[in-house]
Parts: structure tokens; C-alpha cells; sequence
């Protein structure tokens, strides 16, 4: 109902890049309120910022060097660093992804504002299911509020459920690139989540 409180909520840097993708209830309530500085507050903002600038700076971005050496030249290294190299690209996205949320939640704590926490532990998952409830928390929480209840959740059957689970993965994976190998990373992504 107000334009200017809209464009502060779409245009609101911290969370605009990389997350978390905060609902308009939650920020637009904050934007209302009086922001005073708070010492402890600001403190503990700044911490979680070093600690996302220590995962993307330090830990994302050195693992990068070696993981694009080897990706690289594939056939110049055995199959034990292709592995090794698989599993610090896994590492060195979560540092990465991490890190910028991280720095958006504190950015945003030490001006007075609350973000939903994005990631938690997802490596930690037991199966797919609960990774996805840890990975990106605030897009799969969109997806499912916003695709999956609509198109009928679990409500309609077994088949439907699937079909859903699908289709949103699929989406899933065009939402981080138009090209088939994030379609074919969306399909397979489903396809274990199913």
C-alpha cells in the first residue's frame, strides 16, 4: 500500500545478492519500527559478517584455486583427486553461499533488522530431504509456499506429490541457470528427493 516502503523492501542491500530471500511480512514489519544503535547488537552483526568474509575470502576462495586446477585438466590427475577435488567444490560452494548469507544477516543485525537464517549445518543431513530443509532455507521455504502448496502439495495422492516434488526441482534448477546441466541438476535432485 505504500510505494516507498515497497521499494525499501525490494531494494534492501543486504539480502538483495545472494539471500536470504526474506518475505515481504517479515522485513515490511521491521521497516516499521524504530532503529536505535545497540552496541551489543551492531557487535554481534559484525561478528557474523567476519565470519561469512572468513568463509567466502579465506576458505571459498583458496579451495577455488585448487578445485579449478583440477577441473581444468581432468585428464591430467588421477581419479583420487578428481574425488578430492569433488569434495572441496562441494566445501567451497557452501563457504561461498554461506558466507555471502552470513554477511547479509549481520550487515543487516547491526542496522536493527532481523534475516532468517539460510543454512543449517546441511552437510550434516541425513537424507535429501533434510538437506534440502538446511540448504537455502529461505528459497526451498518459497518454493514450498509459493509452487509446491499451490500446485497441491501432498494433498492430492501419492503420484500428485511426486509429480510436485519434480516439478519444483526442475524449477529449482532453471532458477540457478538456463542450461541444461542445471535442468538435468534439478531432474536428479527430484529424482532423490522422490
Amino acid at each position: 500500500k505504500n510505494f516507498f516502503k515497497y521499494a525499501l523492501f525490494v531494494s534492501f542491500f543486504p539480502q538483495l545478492v545472494a539471500g536470504p530471500i526474506e518475505r515481504s511480512k517479515n522485513l515490511l514489519s521491521q521497516i516499521n519500527q524504530v532503529h536505535r544503535f545497540d552496541f551489543d547488537r551492531a557487535r554481534a552483526g559484525f561478528l557474523l559478517m567476519l565470519w561469512g568474509y572468513f568463509q567466502k575470502l579465506i576458505l571459498a576462495d583458496r579451495i577455488a584455486v585448487i578445485v579449478n586446477q583440477v577441473y581444468s585438466q581432468t585428464f591430467d590427475y588421477p581419479g583420487s583427486c578428481l574425488a578430492l577435488a569433488s569434495i572441496l567444490f562441494a566445501i567451497q560452494i557452501y563457504c561461498d553461499f554461506s558466507g555471502y548469507s552470513m554477511i547479509a544477516i549481520g550487515a543487516s543485525k547491526v542496522m536493527g533488522f532481523s534475516l532468517m537464517e539460510n543454512f543449517n549445518c546441511p552437510y550434516l543431513a541425513k537424507s535429501t530431504a533434510q538437506f534440502w530443509k538446511r540448504w537455502h532455507i529461505s528459497l526451498t521455504s518459497w518454493f514450498r509456499d509459493y509452487l509446491y502448496i499451490p500446485l497441491g502439495g501432498n494433498r492430492r495422492g501419492t503420484a500428485r506429490r511426486y509429480v510436485n516434488i519434480m516439478i519444483i526441482f526442475l524449477i529449482s534448477g532453471l532458477w540457478h541457470g538456463a542450461a541444461w546441466t542445471f535442468i538435468i541438476w534439478g531432474a536428479l535432485n527430484g529424482f532423490f528427493q522422490v
